[in-house]
């Protein structure tokens, strides 16, 4: 039927979190530093990136997809680099979108795609079940002959209802990883056209790197969906997307004030500050990690990384894997 409203229902943590993320956009859209601010803009984007295509298992690090952006060479499966490369190109085109059109989604998958999939920009033409990390079998998308008219209730709804863009961006995400139009790329296409939506409620969204939360909470990503498939409704996916996005608020808030400090005391004295306080961390201990330079520097988790990484980029830490995780130690000539 044409119009049906997509199965979920408006529970009181969607309608509390609803308020809150409203709220949370009125502060910061008083200090807004993605406005003014070119580098945290491209911070961002870049974060968005690595996040969205990391859940896909693309295996180049933050710092490997900054460098690709940057015309660097990088040491990678050129596979990956092209996914990079390509969803560089279709977020920096998400202001030229129309997020109902099922033309321009067919455009973005083929951006997202090119030369990496045989139905780029295409409607997928096979039966395809959706697989799990461990192989088995979720649920099974929708028939192909189906998937154009689906998609394009799905858009016409999203387009004409009345519920709150908050919901009905998360409800869009959710519908189009269940009817799974495309043969790939349909989380990353979920993702930017969530991005996309949320963007045409408050453009803010088009610079706030949720795909990188949802990527720092994965595991909590797929129950979502699997106890939504469930359910046979999308209230567990919305709740969960809706603290994804709290977060990402939340996180960018800190970083422009922290961004305010800087620019209200020196931005050469505090970085000279924090330098000075690793370096004498490092004289007692072997390696910093990023839990580290939040502690000593009272900086959020996305902060300390940018610290580390300006670090890294000036010659005077070296980053290399430690346990599983990234760690940083003096450079020769810094130990000298």
């Amino acid at each position: 039927m044409k119009n049906q409203k997509p199965p979920f229902e408006i529970t009181n943590q969607i309608i509390s979190d609803v308020a809150e993320i409203a709220e949370l956009m009125g502060k910061f859209s008083v200090t807004n530093q993605l406005s003014t601010n070119p580098t945290l803009r491209r911070s961002n984007r870049i974060r968005t990136i690595h996040g969205s295509l990391a859940i896909e298992q693309n295996t180049l690090s933050l710092e490997q997809v900054t460098a690709v952006l940057d015309g660097k060479q990088v040491l990678a499966p050129p596979k990956d680099i092209a996914e990079v490369k390509n969803a560089y190109e279709i977020y920096e085109r998400l202001d030229q979108l129309d997020p109902y059109s099922v033309d321009d989604l067919l455009t973005a998958h083929g951006i997202l795609t090119r030369g990496l999939v045989e139905e780029s920009g295409q409607f997928r033409s096979r039966p395809v079940g959706v697989v799990d990390s461990q192989g088995n079998i979720l649920h099974f998308g929708t028939l192909p002959q189906y998937v154009p008219d689906l998609v394009m209730e799905l858009l016409d709804w999203v387009k004409t209802s009345q519920v709150h863009m908050l919901i009905r961006s998360c409800v869009f995400h959710y519908e189009l990883e269940l009817i799974h139009p495309f043969a790939d790329g349909n989380g990353r296409v979920g993702r930017l056209w969530h991005t996309l939506l949320l963007s045409r409620w408050n453009p803010v969204f088009a610079w706030l790197p949720v795909e990188s939360i949802i990527h720092d909470r994965q595991q909590e990503y797929y129950a979502a969906i699997n106890a939504s498939n469930d359910a046979g409704e999308s209230t567990v996916f919305i709740e969960f997307m809706l603290s994804a996005i709290k977060a990402s608020i939340t996180e960018a808030m800190e970083v422009s004030d922290e961004m305010m400090d800087e620019m209200s005391d020196g931005k050469m004295d505090k970085a000279t500050q924090r330098w000075k306080k690793i370096e004498a961390y490092l004289k007692n201990h072997d390696y910093i990690m990023n839990a580290d330079v939040r502690e000593l520097c009272g900086v959020s988790s996305a902060t300390a990384n940018r610290i580390l990484a300006e670090l890294d980029a000036e010659g005077k830490l070296v980053k290399y894997r430690q346990g599983g995780h990234w760690a940083y130690r003096l450079t020769l000539k810094m130990c000298t």
